[in-house]
């Protein structure tokens, strides 16, 4: 009876001695969980970094081309292969992109800070140059693109980074959508390196400068030929020299005058735009020809609020450039491209090229400025909240000076068969129509059709030496111009 009187009170015992350890045990009152808050200072889609008073906002868009007809995504059939016209010539081309941006903003006693950052990935159809055996450009491994369009940092009126160009109309080089190649104005979709300032002086007036960093080949500059390097193989391609720029020097100079208003918007633009060469030859002895500056005006309209329906709108500019050919036939423009189609004159078929430049030179000489002038336009119509349709055209032309005339078409006489004339200027132009369908917000699919025309001032026939990436043999070609007719078929979910 002791026993189990001895096993009872040491239970008890126990259990109150583990009643006490767990009850000295229990936790303090646990902190409040910080949820995400809307941040409602800048619009819908901003939320507060917890624990900040800084605002984010994180979006982007899923896209799925398809290209029927054209030369990558949704360029006129030009170049090797889309300009060959032959069995290297893809019949289609495939994107998929995916694009993500990230937007912050701070407001402190200097005003709004912030951040805007935007990368995209791309994964295209690939493409062959050359025959037996062709060669295909890229591998699964390295189709896939990084992009980097935006990335820069807004305070107190200045932005420095990449971004768009402030010379440029607020549409890019879609009016009203359409191909990536109509001339007729700048555009910086992808970016440039820039410090810029915006003056507000109310009632939608604002004023702007910048120094951009143009000297990617993909943004401001164009060729600036050294033609004493001239051959006649590079010749046939659109390749009139060496493009033979210096190191960087001067970034182009900006400036901008923009008026918002319900009714839509006006800009005028101007750029300075310095042209830097290399040496004439190989080494510091052979010399160079002196610097020159070249410079661009843009004038930009868009009207809203037009009788023929809501949200209707007419998007319009006008540009005029003399020594920097990059601001009318703009950055996704080819500077270089040749296109192939039959003839009408027993030739073995027909060819149209073209050279676009900010200027030329040759050995002893100084640069001769190349003149360009372009317009293009755009209408859009909605149908109804889920159908819009569009009409764009954009018309650009260049002109060679005469001494830079006379350097390319030395080079020409290597080719030209008797009668033939050589005139490297060019015209080009651009007509589509497209339909979009938004089912629901957010979501939308694209058909648009265009016609794009190389009007080139060549005539007669030359002796090519042939192009081996477009499987071309060297024949006789009748120089012609030509044309072509590609759609673009798009998905694009933007979140």
């Amino acid at each position: 009876m002791k026993v189990v009187k001895s096993l009872l009170l040491g239970t008890a015992a126990g259990l109150i001695a583990v009643g006490g350890a767990q009850a000295a045990d229990l936790p303090v009152k646990a902190k409040a969980v910080e949820y995400v808050k809307i941040c409602s200072l800048y619009g819908a889609g901003f939320y507060y970094m917890p624990g900040t008073d800084t605002c984010i906002k994180l979006g982007g868009y899923v896209r799925a081309d398809m290209i029927l007809g054209g030369a990558g995504d949704y360029n006129f059939q030009q170049g090797a292969n889309a300009g060959s016209n032959n069995r290297l010539t893809n019949y289609y081309f495939g994107r998929a992109r995916f694009d993500f941006n990230v937007d912050t903003r701070t407001a402190t006693e200097y005003g709004v800070v912030r951040t805007y950052a935007d990368a995209v990935f791309t994964w295209d159809t690939q493409s062959v140059t050359g025959s037996n055996p062709s060669t295909i450009s890229g591998t699964p491994n390295t189709s896939a693109t990084l992009g980097l369009y935006h990335a820069f940092i807004q305070f107190a009126g200045f932005t420095f980074g990449r971004t768009v160009s402030i010379f440029d109309a607020p549409w890019q080089s879609y009016p009203a959508g359409g191909p990536d190649t109509i001339p007729g104005g700048s555009n910086h979709t992808n970016g440039v390196n820039q410090v810029a300032y915006t003056a507000d002086f109310g009632q939608g007036i604002t004023a702007s400068f910048a120094l951009q960093d143009e000297t990617s080949a993909t943004n401001g500059q164009s060729n600036l030929w050294n033609v004493s390097s001239g051959t006649a193989a590079q010749f046939v391609t659109g390749v009139y020299g060496a493009n033979s720029w210096g190191g960087t020097r001067s970034p182009d100079i900006i400036g901008a005058v923009r008026v918002d208003q319900a009714w839509g918007l006006a800009q005028l633009s101007v750029a300075a735009h310095e042209l830097h060469t290399a040496y004439y030859g190989a080494t510091e002895l052979t010399g160079h020809p002196s610097d020159k500056w070249g410079w661009a005006v843009q004038g930009a309209l868009s009207i809203k609020n037009i009788p023929t329906g809501a949200g209707d709108v007419i998007n319009l500019q006008a540009v005029y450039t003399d020594g920097a050919t990059r601001y009318n036939f703009q950055s996704l423009f080819p500077q270089s491209f040749f296109m192939f189609s039959g003839s009408s004159n027993g030739a073995y078929q027909s060819t149209g090229f073209a050279g676009l430049a900010d200027g030329v030179f040759g050995t002893a000489t100084g640069i001769d400025t190349v003149k360009t002038w372009g317009l293009r336009g755009g209408y859009t119509h909605n149908w109804s909240p889920n159908w819009a349709s569009a009409i764009y055209g954009g018309y650009a032309q260049l002109r060679y000076g005469t001494t830079g005339k006379a350097l390319i078409c030395t080079n020409f006489a290597a080719i030209a068969l008797a009668g033939a004339t050589c005139n490297p200027d060019f015209n080009f132009a651009v007509v589509g129509v497209n339909t979009v369908w938004t089912p629901v917000k957010g979501l939308a699919f694209t058909a648009d059709l265009s016609w794009s025309r190389l009007d080139q001032k060549y005539s007669g026939s030359i002796a090519s030496p042939g192009i081996a990436t477009a499987a071309k043999p060297a024949a006789v070609y009748e120089l012609k111009d030509q044309n072509s007719v590609a759609m673009m078929l798009r998905a694009q979910r933007n979140f």
